[in-house]
């Protein structure tokens, strides 16, 4: 797999945005974060390793796993960036699986509605973050 400025941005702010959640977070923050790691790293695996006919379809399956992963932290935890994260990725799983049902190329409508919903639900985390470190700091924790 190519490396380029292109892909390494978005990876460092992941990284960068789900150590702050790790460091500083609660726990729904913290599942949230190992939850987006782990996927991303099962997306470059899939991306290097998987036959190209097979993986749309698994990072189909990936998205469906991050949303799964969110709507059972959401149940559990009941925080507003959850639910918003949680509709971000179910907007992610639905723009994959329509392009994987209508056969159709990537293209870039697809690649800028699947950025800017990645950077959203990035958000959404370091916005959760954010405030459950304000709150500990209020509370003097």
């Amino acid at each position: 797999m190519h490396m380029s400025a292109f892909m390494i941005l978005p990876l460092a702010v992941t990284l960068v945005v789900c150590a702050l959640a790790l460091a500083k977070g609660d726990a729904p923050e913290r599942f949230a974060a190992i939850l987006v790691l782990g996927t991303t790293l099962c997306v470059a695996l899939i991306h290097m390793l998987a036959p190209k006919e097979t993986q749309r379809l698994l990072l189909l399956g990936m998205d469906g796993l991050l949303a799964g992963g969110f709507l059972l932290i959401a149940l559990r935890y009941a925080n507003f960036w959850l639910g918003g994260a949680m509709l971000l990725q179910a907007v992610q799983f639905s723009l994959h699986a329509y392009y994987l049902v209508g056969d159709l190329r990537r293209d870039y409508v697809y690649a800028t509605v699947n950025n800017i919903d990645s950077f959203g639900v990035l958000l959404f985390i370091l916005i959760g973050t954010i405030l459950s470190w304000r709150r500990r700091a209020a509370s003097g924790k």
